[in-house]
Formats: structure tokens, sequence, C-alpha cells
């Protein structure tokens, strides 16, 4: 994520004329151009594996008097865009803009993130945005130190085993289980630990679950608790979430009581 090497792949001459402006040059010719708004992913956070690119939306929205011929932009990491060697951006700048009226365009593009470029730093954290625009009359305007609506998450996993299978009427079921998530460090997944997750049972003909306890993944990601066996039905386990990792469900595991 070098931001010489992401700004170099810009193709097509309205990107660059957007983009490839001096600080002095877009504030001294802004003029009545405005950056009105922006989002990211439409406003939801991103989720990213191990391995699988992911691609997402920025929108950028300006208005001028003279009308908006375009606007791009690019997702980057960290307190001072000067520095900043981590970017997020299409691999291909070509916004697609639709007017809002006569004064004022939507455009939107494609941003790429892959996880080989990502570090577990960069999970939770609402990266910053740098949006640019161009009117009719080539005049230039950028923003640097926009704040992300939305934040990148290490995709999680959560598995569930409900045995004995079938069991006896009143006899322990022992309902065991593995909270994982993405290391974007490593490449690999790695247990999730002390995080509270919810175990839920449906009984069979139910249209719901309901919570049964809440169990705590140990220091490998794992879970394991005990119930007695009332009636046939289903478990699973359900984790919230966290500002870095988004909120996962396993499939549910059946249970047969006899």
């Amino acid at each position: 994520m070098r931001i010489r090497a992401t700004v170099a792949a810009v193709s097509g001459a309205l990107a660059l004329s957007v983009l490839a402006v001096p600080a002095a040059q877009a504030d001294e010719a802004a003029g009545d151009l405005k950056i009105t708004k922006f989002s990211v992913n439409g406003g939801k956070d991103v989720v990213i594996g191990t391995t699988e690119m992911k691609k997402f939306t920025l929108s950028v929205t300006a208005t001028d008097p003279a009308g908006v011929r375009g606007a791009s932009g690019f997702l980057w990491f960290g307190p001072d865009f000067s520095t900043s060697k981590e970017v997020i951006a299409p691999v291909v700048y070509n916004a697609e803009c639709v007017e809002v009226d006569a004064t004022t365009k939507t455009c939107s593009d494609t941003v790429i993130a892959f996880p080989q470029d990502l570090r577990n730093a960069h999970a939770g954290t609402r990266w910053n945005v740098y949006a640019t625009a161009v009117n009719n009359n080539g005049d230039k305007h950028r923003e640097e130190y926009l704040k992300s609506d939305a934040r990148l998450k290490r995709n999680a996993r959560l598995t569930v085993n409900a045995s004995p299978e079938p069991v006896k009427k009143g006899k322990t079921i022992t309902v065991t289980g593995a909270l994982t998530r993405a290391n974007w460090d490593t490449g690999t997944y790695a247990g999730y630990t002390q995080q509270p997750v919810k175990l839920q049972f449906k009984k069979k003909g139910a249209s719901a679950y309901s919570t049964v306890k809440t169990v705590k993944s140990d220091a490998k990601g794992n879970l394991k608790t005990t119930v007695k066996a009332s009636a046939d039905g289903t478990f699973r386990y359900v984790f919230a979430g966290t500002s870095t990792t988004p909120a996962v469900t396993s499939a549910g595991d059946a249970i047969d009581v006899r």
C-alpha cells in the first residue's frame, strides 16, 4: 500500500486532472467548488478475510454553480497524509457519476483492499478519505482529512457441536465450538480469546432461538459448556462482534433427545 504507486496507477485524463493537483493550486482554484458528501461502502463496515481481495465503493458528492465534471478519491491510514504510505484505492480510477442536479454530481469508484497489505492495527480504525473534484471550468478542489464512515473489520468464523447425539432426556449435553478471526499479520485464522458468546437453543417446531447462557472463549478461542437434555432442537453460538470484528452466528447443530 504505497501511495506513490497507487497514484501512479491512475488512468484516464479526467482522473489525472482531478487527483494530480498540488495543494496550493487546489486551494486557490477551488472557488465555489465544494465536496459536500462522501461515503465508504454505503456507511457499512468492510469485512475482510485472509486471502480474497475485497471490493467496495467510495462515493464523493461535489457541487459548483458552474457544474461538476467529476470527482474521485481513495482511503489512507495514519495521522498525517503527507507521510502516509498505506492506501486503499481503485486499481483504475474510472468513477461513475450521477447528476443530482445542474450543479451537483455524485461520483463512485470501486476501491479494492488486499488482505496481504493489511495489518491487525488497521482494523476498527476509521480510515481517512482523500477526495478530489473538478468543475466544468477546470477548477479543482480536494479534501485530505475526511473521516471514513465505515470501519475495516477482521472476518470472524464460529462453529458449534452438541454431543452426544442421540441423548436421553435429562442427561448432559456438551456444546463445544470455536471463535476465530482473520489475523492480517500472519494471513491465517486464529482464536479470538476471552470473548462472550451466547449459546442459543431452538426447540423443534419453534420459530425462534432463545439464549441459554453466555460462554467465554478460552485462550485459544475455544468454547465449551454443558446443558441438560430436555427436548429435540437445535443449538447455535452467537457472537455480537466488537469494534474490530463483525458479528457472526454459527450454523445450527440439531440434537435428538429420546
